[in-house]
Protein backbone atom coordinates (compact mmCIF):
# COMPACT_ATOMS: atom_id res chain seq x y z
CA UNK A 1 0.00 0.00 0.00
CA UNK A 2 0.88 3.62 -0.84
CA UNK A 3 0.90 5.81 1.71
CA UNK A 4 1.50 9.94 0.23
CA UNK A 5 2.27 12.04 2.86
CA UNK A 6 1.58 15.79 2.95
CA UNK A 7 -0.49 17.33 0.52
CA UNK A 8 0.33 14.69 -2.28
CA UNK A 9 -1.99 12.28 -3.96
CA UNK A 10 -1.65 8.91 -5.94
CA UNK A 11 -3.29 9.01 -9.06
CA UNK A 12 -4.15 6.04 -11.27
CA UNK A 13 -4.19 7.71 -14.96
CA UNK A 14 -7.05 6.64 -17.20
CA UNK A 15 -5.46 5.01 -20.16
CA UNK A 16 -7.10 5.74 -23.42
CA UNK A 17 -6.43 3.80 -26.80
CA UNK A 18 -5.45 6.51 -29.44
CA UNK A 19 -6.19 5.92 -33.28
CA UNK A 20 -5.64 8.22 -35.76
CA UNK A 21 -8.37 9.34 -38.55
CA UNK A 22 -7.85 6.49 -40.35
CA UNK A 23 -7.87 3.55 -37.97
CA UNK A 24 -4.42 3.61 -37.43
CA UNK A 25 -3.69 2.60 -33.16
CA UNK A 26 -1.12 4.58 -31.71
CA UNK A 27 1.89 2.92 -30.04
CA UNK A 28 2.53 4.34 -26.35
CA UNK A 29 5.24 6.24 -27.62
CA UNK A 30 3.19 8.31 -29.45
CA UNK A 31 0.54 9.04 -27.38
CA UNK A 32 -0.33 12.00 -25.52
CA UNK A 33 0.00 11.72 -21.64
CA UNK A 34 -2.84 11.12 -20.21
CA UNK A 35 -4.42 14.79 -18.20
CA UNK A 36 -7.40 11.93 -16.20
CA UNK A 37 -7.30 10.01 -13.50
CA UNK A 38 -8.95 8.33 -10.64
CA UNK A 39 -7.55 9.12 -6.85
CA UNK A 40 -6.54 6.03 -5.16
CA UNK A 41 -4.80 6.92 -2.10
CA UNK A 42 -4.02 10.54 -0.15
CA UNK A 43 -2.32 12.58 1.93
CA UNK A 44 -3.26 14.26 5.58
CA UNK A 45 -2.79 17.68 4.26
CA UNK A 46 -0.57 20.25 4.19
CA UNK A 47 0.64 22.07 7.06
CA UNK A 48 -0.11 25.56 7.68
CA UNK A 49 2.35 28.31 9.33
CA UNK A 50 0.46 27.57 12.78
CA UNK A 51 1.10 23.62 12.65
CA UNK A 52 -2.31 22.72 11.85
CA UNK A 53 -3.60 20.81 8.88
CA UNK A 54 -5.17 22.10 5.55
CA UNK A 55 -7.47 19.44 4.71
CA UNK A 56 -7.56 18.20 0.83
CA UNK A 57 -10.64 19.12 -1.21
CA UNK A 58 -10.25 15.85 -3.25
CA UNK A 59 -10.80 12.36 -1.78
CA UNK A 60 -9.96 8.50 -2.78
CA UNK A 61 -12.29 7.22 -5.62
CA UNK A 62 -12.78 11.14 -7.29
CA UNK A 63 -12.01 11.33 -10.90
CA UNK A 64 -9.88 14.24 -11.77
CA UNK A 65 -7.96 16.15 -14.43
CA UNK A 66 -4.60 17.45 -13.74
CA UNK A 67 -1.59 18.95 -15.45
CA UNK A 68 -0.31 17.27 -18.37
CA UNK A 69 2.95 16.47 -17.09
CA UNK A 70 2.15 16.26 -13.62
CA UNK A 71 3.16 14.41 -10.80
CA UNK A 72 6.33 11.38 -10.61
CA UNK A 73 5.36 7.80 -12.30
CA UNK A 74 6.09 5.15 -10.59
CA UNK A 75 4.98 1.36 -10.59
CA UNK A 76 3.84 -0.25 -7.64
CA UNK A 77 2.41 -4.14 -7.52
CA UNK A 78 2.28 -4.11 -11.85
CA UNK A 79 0.38 -1.03 -11.90
CA UNK A 80 1.47 2.63 -13.00
CA UNK A 81 0.46 5.59 -10.95
CA UNK A 82 1.16 8.83 -10.62
CA UNK A 83 1.94 10.57 -7.28
CA UNK A 84 1.49 14.16 -7.48
CA UNK A 85 0.52 17.68 -4.85
CA UNK A 86 -3.00 18.36 -4.96
CA UNK A 87 -2.32 21.96 -6.57
CA UNK A 88 -1.43 19.82 -9.88
CA UNK A 89 -5.25 18.46 -9.50
CA UNK A 90 -7.25 21.25 -11.66
CA UNK A 91 -10.69 19.86 -11.43
CA UNK A 92 -12.78 16.84 -10.29
CA UNK A 93 -15.15 15.30 -12.65
CA UNK A 94 -18.61 14.51 -11.26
Amino acid sequence: MIKPLGDRVLVEASAKEEKTLSGIVLPDTAKEKPQEGTIIAVGVGALNKDGGRIALEVKVGDRVLFSKYAGTEIKYEGKEYLIMKESDIHAIVG
